[in-house]
C-alpha cells in the first residue's frame, strides 16, 4: 500500500517511556505528487498494540470528505497502559492506504 508518486506518510512521536507528549501523522507531497487531486475522504487513525501486537486502542480520526493535498492530524497527549507499538494509519475511501508504526520500549 503506498501514497501517490512524489508523497511521503509521516508519524511523529515525542515523550519517553510510555508518555507521549506529542503525536502527529500526515502526508507532505512535493513535485509531481503535488499536482494531484489530492486525497478524498480521508481519515487517520492512531492504534496502540501491546508487545504481542494485540491492539488495545483506537483512536479513530474524522472523515474528511473535501480533498486535500496535505491531510494532517494531532494526537492527544496520553500516557499508554503498556510498551508495545504506536501506528498511524491513512484511510483513503474506507481502504487503508499506508501504516507507519513506533515501538514502545523502556
Amino acid at each position: 500500500m503506498k501514497v501517490p508518486t512524489g508523497c511521503m506518510f509521516t508519524h511523529v512521536i515525542r515523550g519517553g517511556g510510555k508518555k507521549i507528549t506529542y503525536q502527529n501523522a500526515g502526508v507532505d507531497c512535493g513535485f509531481v505528487g503535488a499536482l494531484s487531486s489530492g486525497f478524498c475522504n480521508w481519515r487517520i487513525d492512531f492504534n496502540y498494540a501491546n508487545t504481542d501486537n494485540k491492539t488495545y486502542k483506537v483512536s479513530r480520526g474524522k472523515t474528511h470528505p473535501k480533498c486535500t493535498i496535505d491531510p494532517m492530524r494531532n494526537n492527544a497527549p496520553r500516557t499508554l497502559p503498556r510498551y508495545g507499538k504506536a501506528c498511524a494509519h491513512l484511510y483513503v475511501n474506507g481502504v487503508r492506504r499506508v501504516t507507519q508504526c513506533h515501538h514502545i520500549t523502556e
